[in-house]
């Protein structure tokens, strides 16, 4: 089965959102925790986060994924930032206990002034201080297009981070089609080649989950301009390949998209007629 969803808005409620999956044909979904440019998160009731765990449990979800802000930035220059991001991140792992989504998905950070092996060192530092052994969430580090300077646009970054904490079994990737192909990963032409070097470089074990999303630009652009399937310059036969592929298929995929939920309906239904099926060979 396709694991397939797309981002949905928290400002329903949790069970709400599950209710329109559900209506757009998806079985998993992601969801930022907050505002995505920062701010208090939303207030958890135990009723609504019971409720979406039954509706989970009930339709066989893939796992949820929730999604750190845009603005929680382990390695920024000020240490005020810092600081602020860190107690954000606290928060959010504290009250993913709460509900039935064990993914949290989060953007490395961006540095100014310092080197980029400060910036790493920093946000290996606030892993350590967050990650507790007790926690039933795995923390995705999200590959990124290397936009400015962005931290996490190479597969030896996202490695030296995980190889910095201490609790690496709470550690995992989240791959962005947009974002690796504009960070010069080529999954047009070698798909075979890029998984390849990520098992080498990272291990497959470790990604947990995927964004799908076509991307306005070329590949090694830097520039993470996410376009609808099919519309941009990856092009629908990536995305068949993506899905279909053996090491892939499996993981839950969200749909990142310049869409509304009608758009997003129609790109599932889409992704859905693209998928194969696999057929048990008879021993």
């Amino acid at each position: 089965m396709l694991n397939i969803g797309c981002h949905l808005s928290l400002s329903k409620g949790y069970e709400a959102m599950g209710k329109d999956a559900l209506a757009i044909g998806a079985n998993t979904f992601q969801f930022f925790t907050r505002n995505p440019r920062g701010g208090s998160g939303k207030e958890i009731v135990p009723k609504d986060a019971e409720a979406l765990t039954r509706l989970v449990e009930e339709n066989n979800f893939a796992p949820l994924l929730a999604h750190a802000p845009y603005t929680m930035n382990l390695c920024s220059a000020k240490p005020e930032t810092r600081k602020f991001a860190r107690e954000m991140m606290a928060d959010d792992l504290a009250r993913m206990e709460m509900l039935p989504c064990h993914l949290y998905n989060f953007h490395p950070g961006s540095y100014t002034t310092q080197e980029l092996e400060e910036s790493i060192e920093q946000i290996i530092d606030a892993l350590n201080q967050v990650i507790k052994p007790e926690q039933k969430t795995i923390v995705l580090l999200e590959t990124m297009a290397g936009k400015g300077s962005e931290v996490g646009r190479t597969f030896e970054e996202l490695r030296q981070i995980i190889d910095g904490v201490k609790l690496q079994e709470k550690m995992g990737v989240c791959l962005d089609t947009c974002h690796i192909y504009d960070a010069g990963y080529d999954i047009v032409n070698d798909l075979d080649g890029v998984i390849e070097q990520f098992d080498k470089i990272v291990g497959l074990d470790r990604l947990k989950a995927i964004h799908l999303n076509d991307s306005m630009n070329p590949m090694g652009s830097h520039k993470d301009r996410h376009q609808k399937i099919g519309e941009g310059s990856l092009g629908l036969e990536t995305f068949r390949k993506v899905i279909n592929h053996p090491k892939l298929r499996h993981l839950p995929f969200n749909l990142e998209t310049p869409n509304e939920l009608d758009g997003y309906a129609k790109e599932i239904a889409l992704l859905r007629s693209e998928y194969r099926e696999v057929v048990a060979q008879p021993v």
